[in-house]
């Protein structure tokens, strides 16, 4: 029992810390602190950074492409230690599921997390070492994404399985089209971070300046086949991003589809979710409600980012805006998987 808290202690302590992680991610990538430190996993060469006008000195001889400056190498350290403070406590979680294994303790998860945050850390050497190339940026903000969502699952997984009834008999009809539904809800908000992901790493945010048009057009010059080439060479550096005018827009009209498409679902989605709460399942009701409240903010940050040029604090809390619907989505899928087994 004490090693059950325990491992559910440890796993809720690293879902707060993985968001964390996700947080500064987005602040060290928003502002344009990736190349903060040019080599890894130091910073100029010291565990921190260049302090004195000596290290400063040698730092740059050392690094002669890559001025120093403090402003964008304190965000990209910080963002490193949290990750590897991450890394460790995944390590201990890992350790304390395979000792746990014989009781019950769910294992091919904690393995699992184990191996993706090992290729995390290789992702985040190679976003520095290939200058931010946006393929291997986006697929660290995505796995870090899947690192957040996994280890909230595992924390569902280790809770009080009490919470997880069977349906009400009023509402069961109901349940059964509603996974399908809960798990399409699931993947277009996974779609709709990749593309914000992309949109992010070629800079393409602020592409259309203006709403609801973009550059004065409802349909506006557009180089998708640019914009969205997956196998484009590595360049010498990505920083501020290597692509034309008409290939952002079509990566942030791209976002822009997505957005309503997921607005669209979810409104569906949610529509479904009170239908069949009804006035017998008000933790269904809670769920739907939460959901929703996430999609508004979320809608109302990603319209500020337009309006306001992308401001920092507004853009950072728009990618935690993302996190945290995709984990109400997580947990409505999980309900739902587990109400499934309650009702056999």
């Amino acid at each position: 029992m004490k090693s059950s808290k325990l491992a559910y202690s440890l796993v809720l302590f690293a879902t707060v810390l993985a968001l964390g992680v996700v947080i500064l991610g987005a602040f060290t990538r928003l502002k344009d602190a990736g190349l903060g430190c040019p080599d890894w996993p130091g910073c100029y060469g010291h565990l921190v950074w260049p302090g004195t006008p000596e290290q400063i000195a040698a730092a740059e001889a050392r690094f002669p492409d890559a001025p120093f400056e403090v402003a964008k190498a304190w965000p990209e350290v910080v963002h490193r230690y949290f990750a590897g403070t991450l890394g460790f406590v995944i390590i201990l979680i890992a350790a304390l599921a395979w000792r746990n294994r014989a009781a019950g303790t769910p294992l091919k998860l904690p393995l699992f997390l184990l191996l993706l945050v090992i290729a995390q850390g290789l992702f985040g050497m190679w976003t520095v070492t290939l200058k931010l190339w946006p393929q291997v940026v986006t697929a660290h903000l995505l796995g870090g994404f899947t690192t957040l969502s996994l280890l909230w699952l595992l924390s569902l997984r280790l809770s009080a399985p009490a919470q997880f009834q069977a349906p009400p008999a009023l509402a069961a009809q109901y349940w059964q089209a509603l996974r399908p539904l809960a798990l399409g809800g699931l993947a277009v908000v996974v779609a709709q971070i990749l593309l914000g992901g992309w949109t992010s790493t070629n800079y393409a945010a602020l592409a259309c300046p203006d709403l609801p048009t973009c550059q004065g057009r409802w349909w506006p010059p557009m180089d998708a086949a640019s914009g969205f080439n997956i196998l484009q060479e590595i360049g010498p550096n990505y920083l501020g991003g290597q692509l034309d005018g008409t290939a952002r827009v079509a990566i942030h009209m791209g976002h822009r589809i997505g957005a309503l498409v997921v607005t669209g679902y979810l409104i569906f989605l949610l529509s479904r979710l009170y239908r069949a709460a009804g006035t017998s399942d008000p933790a269904l009701r809670r769920q739907a409600n939460v959901i929703a409240a996430l999609l508004a903010i979320q809608l109302c940050l990603g319209l500020s980012n337009v309006h306001w040029s992308l401001p920092l604090p507004v853009a950072v809390a728009h990618n935690a805006g993302g996190a945290l619907l995709l984990l109400s989505l997580v947990s409505l899928n999980y309900r739902l998987y587990k109400s499934r087994s309650a009702a056999k």
